[in-house]
């Protein structure tokens, strides 16, 4: 049998002597080095060819703009109070403060990615020792003291660029999680405004209800009349009374509805169940779809989604991780040195000793070890690549899912519209005949449901519309803007925090506003 221990122990030394020899060539020739791959903004080669034509709502003619926070809600529905929730969950959402707290947290971990590239004082030691002795015969008393301190200095230097590569991954980690709060400004945003407008839609179809209860409320009285009086029979009074009762039976749903809104809203508004005056208003009327600017820009805008940015810079910053595990293959090279001082009472002077010199540290038989976290490193990097394009897949398909959506609702309500004209002079038309005995009763009752279920359908469909078009403008990313540091988190959580822990200036210097990663320009000093 061949001696399977044998071959691998060659395998073994044949594959340390190859690595030993690249590590000197690359000593000798390039002197440092950055192991690894460099970044590469993963490509989505179909948006090139994917028609955004979005079913016939886009507009090649509009200028390539971006859709900021004022674009988007003072420019699609000029909602005052609209624009006041949304500035209060800017303050006090607690998603947003989380996001917040991640971007601080990435600060943090940028400065011990760092920290790595100057010298380290690895050791601090120190002693001191007081002797005293006494002699009773001859009453007299000697003191000796001595002592001693030192400390260590190690500075590995990135001869392979495992501390550039690992600044690079911290780098690429902290715009993501500026990407990531802006890509939450975006849900969250769109949030409140969908919840809004279903708010609104809700009350109105309340009030809907309560209409039409008070029109069948009326038949139901005139067909009480008229029974007995002897002019009908007792089932025109039941029917009337059940389709009476069936109607105020729909109110309790739709207060159920309501509050349930309501209570969602307060959540996102960082605030605890309970009223919002400044949700009920019984003029208010919906914004009509003309009204609202629906047209698309170009398809390069989903590319602006911050959550595709974010996803962008995980790649990024995993892709530097590949270097860091590639660097274990070679020796790291470190200046150490050490620095002493001792004295004694007895001695005139003290002493002190001064030493400095290179070390090397190699792990020359590990046994796989480093091989497989480099492939380890790589699969995770192959994930996030896959990961990001399916984040790109599902954006193109929220904008095209809601671009439909926006212009079929629109469709709905030009023939409803129609249709509850329809029904309004059908039931006028009923109650004529009805009184002049040229119909029976069932012919009102048939045109009042008909009526309040066209009329119910109408402002419903207006909802959908409205939530289409903000679907649409979240799917291409819009409703955002840059945030400083002072403006993440309140001014209270801020003192808390630096009461708590020495934040320096973290929690209050300038933000660097993250570079276009989709061009590859992500090589900037980020503070």
């Amino acid at each position: 049998m061949p001696d399977r221990s044998g071959r691998q122990y060659e395998s073994r030394f044949a594959a340390f002597v190859l690595r030993l020899i690249a590590a000197a060539s690359i000593f000798v020739l390039g002197g440092c080095t950055t192991l690894g791959p460099d970044f590469k903004t993963p490509a989505s080669n179909w948006l090139d060819h994917w028609e955004l034509s979005l079913h016939g709502l886009a507009d090649t003619e509009q200028p390539d703009t971006e859709l900021d926070e004022a674009t988007f809600w003072n420019g699609l529905f000029n909602d005052p109070v609209l624009q006041q929730l949304i500035a209060e969950a800017q303050r006090a959402n607690p998603q947003l403060r989380i996001a917040a707290l991640r971007i601080f947290e990435s600060r943090a971990l940028q400065g011990m990615a760092g920290s790595s590239l100057y010298p380290q004082l690895q050791q601090l030691t120190g002693s001191a020792t007081h002797v005293e002795s006494r002699n009773h015969e001859m009453s007299s008393t000697r003191s000796l003291g001595s002592y001693q301190g030192g400390f260590n200095i190690g500075w590995e230097l990135d001869f392979w660029g495992r501390f550039q590569r690992s600044i690079e991954s911290a780098d690429a980690a902290f715009f993501a999680s500026v990407e990531n709060q802006r890509a939450i400004q975006v849900l969250i945003n769109a949030r409140i405004t969908d919840l809004y407008f279903s708010y609104q839609v809700t009350q109105a179809r309340i009030r809907i209800a309560r209409k039409n209860a008070e029109i069948q409320k009326r038949s139901f009285n005139i067909t009480t009349e008229q029974f007995n009086s002897g002019n009908t029979s007792e089932l025109d009074v039941q029917q009337a009374k059940t389709q009476y009762l069936s109607t105020l039976a729909a109110i309790p749903a739709l207060e159920q509805t309501l509050v349930q809104i309501r209570n969602a809203l307060s959540v996102l508004l960082g605030r605890a169940p309970g009223n919002l005056k400044i949700l009920d208003d019984p003029n208010y009327e919906l914004p009509k779809a003309d009204s609202a600017k629906v047209a698309i820009l170009p398809s390069k805008l989903l590319l602006r989604r911050p959550d595709v940015h974010a996803a962008a810079w995980l790649v990024a910053a995993q892709s530097a991780r590949i270097g860091i595990a590639e660097a274990d293959f070679y020796p790291s090279i470190s200046l150490l040195g050490t620095l002493g001082w001792a004295g004694s009472s007895i001695a005139t002077a003290g002493t002190s000793t001064l030493a400095l010199g290179p070390a090397i540290k190699w792990n020359l038989f590990d046994h796989g070890f480093i091989s497989n976290n480099i492939r380890v490193q790589d699969a995770r990097l192959e994930q996030l690549i896959e990961a990001y394009q399916n984040t790109v897949l599902q954006a193109a398909a929220e904008v095209d899912n809601a671009a439909i959506a926006v212009l079929k609702s629109a469709e709905r309500i030009a023939l409803l519209e129609e249709s509850v004209k329809s029904a309004e002079r059908a039931l006028e038309i009923a109650n004529t005949n009805y009184k002049e005995g040229y119909a029976g009763f069932q012919r009102v009752l048939d045109a009042q449901r008909a009526l309040f279920g066209q009329t119910d359908r109408l402002i419903s469909t207006r909802g959908d519309n409205i939530s289409a078009i903000i679907a649409l403008y979240k799917g291409l990313g819009g409703g955002w803007r840059p945030r400083q540091a002072s403006d993440l988190l309140p001014d209270t959580l801020r003192q808390e925090m630096k009461q708590r822990v020495d934040w320096g200036e973290l929690l209050d210097s300038p933000l660097a506003s993250p570079p276009d990663i989709m061009t590859q320009d992500i090589h900037k000093e980020a503070p």
